[in-house]
């Protein structure tokens, strides 16, 4: 064994349940403190464990890791030892911190209450208008946070013949277990779990471009805890956040603690996309919990663990803290890496005549790639790719990696480059002449089924259409009026100007009436020309009684996923019969006929027949396929 030359030490915890039996204490004492060790402490400590490696077979052995100066005995107090979470508190009520905690509740007896400074967002999640869209989570809120009477409605069972058949079906009562409240500090001293699902913005420079990630929500949310709780707790951070801030937070909690009071940081890192949050949530393909390898630690982690209870054992992971949190920007720079990659080759296939679905498709064959993530589009959106890649970039500057910053600094660029090539190629095609033509923008959000528009990539598109003196009609089906203005308003800095050049239509067809170009922005379903069969979706919500809500939630396991068991809800059952119902289509004959001539349109996601609308005497340009109008020389240069 080699001997410790400096620094503190952590125990094995499968090795250290009989440390003190082995007359370990006194020596590990005086390590506790490295400013009080003492040369012979070490010598004699060394001496010790020299004399446990000769021990008999059978006998535990002891393991020495330098990691810092905190020592993890099998026989200290644990942190909230024996009994289950009952209570949690959630910090934040945004895109993370509600789905997570509805469909917790939703699977659990837990009772979650969700807190925000914000109160508008709070009284937003009492109602029946959810701040945001997500698929099945108005229906899971509803059953979690109003509760649901004793009813009778119609399930579908498979009869001896196989067939599906309606069957009058008793549903039981359940008990509301989700709340929305505005009094943070009475939520985190009755709860026994608190997780941190708080905004992390980027600091941004004067060219409104990101290095770092703000962490300030993070610090006001550590001191609130530590002001508020007056026992011990479980703090749980769920943010996207860099590496180590789980140090700041236990830091923050350490210091400014009610004395008496202990707390066990735990990292458990959400891996939610926007559209399939809910199914995310309850089919997760891992469940992330980092921790410290202290027995209050892993007891912690033990706890968090059973509040997954419907998911198998297979599929959480534990680790140490530091990994867990790299392990989330490490999946969102590989993700964003793949839709930079395809993007980088939509450019060539436009430069040369080649069709990049085509090229994408061939490549995804290979299992070793796979078909996931591998869409040319307009480039990636959202809160996550962005801000984990630049945290990437910082990180491995601050460790002098600059090869390595480099490469993921130009996965960025080529985003940024894709965004700006497919603006330029509007440009261009329409001979730079924008100035008093109306162009009809559909999708504002940064993809379908959801209703974020951080990040969305129709954002930098229409302010330089804007600048280039085009008049906009703006229309997505499930983005709120006021954010598309407030979005623009804060990219182009000037209200006035703003809404001078644009208006928000209530319909696609009233945005594209009598315009001269349609650019299709988001990959809504519903502006596909395409007669593709109809894939059954996660969650389909139709329109139905109070006491029928629950059982339009129809939910399937993401492709190539395992079936997961349901445990048996008492007072729900769920459907897994995939519905039949279909996208209502627009009428693409109607748009054109409206539009004027010649009649432009700009898919940014590959989502339309070409040969279709090119018939109704339209110019199509896709992303990665140069056809229609750039064949026949209309777009110029083909590098645009």
């Amino acid at each position: 064994m080699e001997p410790v030359t400096g620094g503190a030490i952590y125990l094995d915890h499968a090795c250290a349940q009989t440390t003190q039996d082995q007359g370990l204490e006194p020596y590990l004492t005086n390590l506790r403190n490295p400013d009080e060790e003492s040369g012979s402490s070490k010598s004699a400590l060394n001496n010790k464990l020299d004399d446990n490696d000769s021990s008999e077979e059978g006998q535990t052995s002891v393991t020495l890791h330098q990691l810092d100066f905190e020592v993890s005995l099998e026989n200290e107090p644990v942190l909230l030892k024996g009994e289950k979470v009952r209570k949690i508190a959630c910090m934040g009520a945004g895109f993370v911190g509600g789905p997570t905690s509805a469909v917790i509740a939703f699977m659990s007896d837990i009772e979650i209450t969700v807190v925000d400074v914000d109160k508008e967002r709070i009284v937003a999640w009492n109602s029946d208008n959810l701040p945001f869209f997500e698929p099945g989570l108005c229906e899971i809120v509803a059953a979690t946070r109003d509760g649901k009477r004793d009813s009778t409605s119609l399930r579908h069972r498979r009869s001896d013949e196989g067939k599906m058949r309606p069957v009058p079906t008793r549903d039981k009562s359940r008990q509301p277990n989700l709340f929305f409240s505005a009094d943070i500090l009475q939520a985190i001293e009755d709860a026994d779990m608190i997780i941190i699902c708080v905004n992390t913005p980027m600091n941004l420079k004067a060219d409104r471009t990101g290095s770092t990630t703000n962490l300030d929500f993070i610090e006001a949310a550590a001191r609130m805890i530590a002001k508020a709780a007056k026992s011990d707790k479980i703090v749980v951070e769920k943010s996207t956040v860099p590496h180590k801030t789980a140090d700041l937070i236990r830091e923050i909690l350490s210091n400014d603690a009610v004395p008496g009071v202990s707390f066990e940081v735990l990292s458990n890192p959400e891996f939610l996309a926007a559209g399939t949050a809910v199914r995310d949530l309850m089919y997760p393909d891992r469940v992330i919990i980092g921790s410290t390898s202290t027995s209050n630690g892993l007891e912690a982690a033990r706890k968090l663990a059973e509040v997954y209870s419907w998911v198998p054992q297979e599929r959480i992971v534990k680790m140490d803290l530091w990994s867990a949190e790299l392990s989330k920007l490490a999946a969102n720079a590989l993700l964003a890496q793949r839709v930079s990659s395809v993007n980088a080759l939509s450019a060539i296939c436009e430069a040369t005549g080649i069709d990049v679905k085509e090229v994408s498709y061939a490549c995804g064959l290979d299992p070793r790639i796979g078909h996931s993530m591998l869409k040319a589009g307009p480039g990636f959106g959202g809160s996550c790719f962005q801000k984990d890649l630049s945290n990437l970039v910082y990180l491995s500057e601050s460790l002098r990696l600059f090869e390595v910053a480099n490469y993921w600094q130009a996965v960025i660029n080529i985003n940024e480059f894709q965004k700006n090539r497919f603006t330029s190629r509007i440009i261009s095609c329409m001979h730079h002449n924008l100035a008093g033509k109306k162009i009809a923008v559909l999708g504002f959000a940064f993809k379908k089924d959801t209703s974020d528009t951080r990040e969305s990539p129709a954002i930098l598109l229409t302010s330089k259409l804007m600048s280039e003196g085009a008049q906009l009609a703006i229309y997505d089906p499930r983005v709120k009026e006021m954010q598309i203005w407030d979005e623009l308003v804060t990219c182009v800095g000037d209200e006035s100007h703003v809404k001078s050049h644009v208006e928000i239509s209530k319909s696609a067809y009233q945005a594209c009436a009598s315009s001269s170009a349609v650019v299709i922005m988001t990959n809504w379903d519903e502006f596909s020309n395409k007669m593709e069969p109809h894939k059954p979706k996660v969650f389909s919500i139709g329109k139905t009684t109070s006491n029928q809500k629950l059982q339009q939630v129809h939910q399937m396991p993401a492709e190539n996923q395992t079936p997961m068991s349901m445990p048996p809800l008492e007072n729900i059952e769920i459907s897994l019969i995939p519905t039949q119902e279909t996208c209502l289509r627009l009428n693409w004959g109607r748009i054109a006929s409206g539009m004027r001539k010649p009649r432009y349109i700009f898919d940014a996601h590959n989502m339309l027949d070409a040969k279709k609308l090119e018939a109704l005497d339209c110019h199509v340009e896709t992303i990665g396929k140069a056809h229609g109008s750039q064949e026949r020389g209309l777009c110029g240069s083909r590098s645009s």
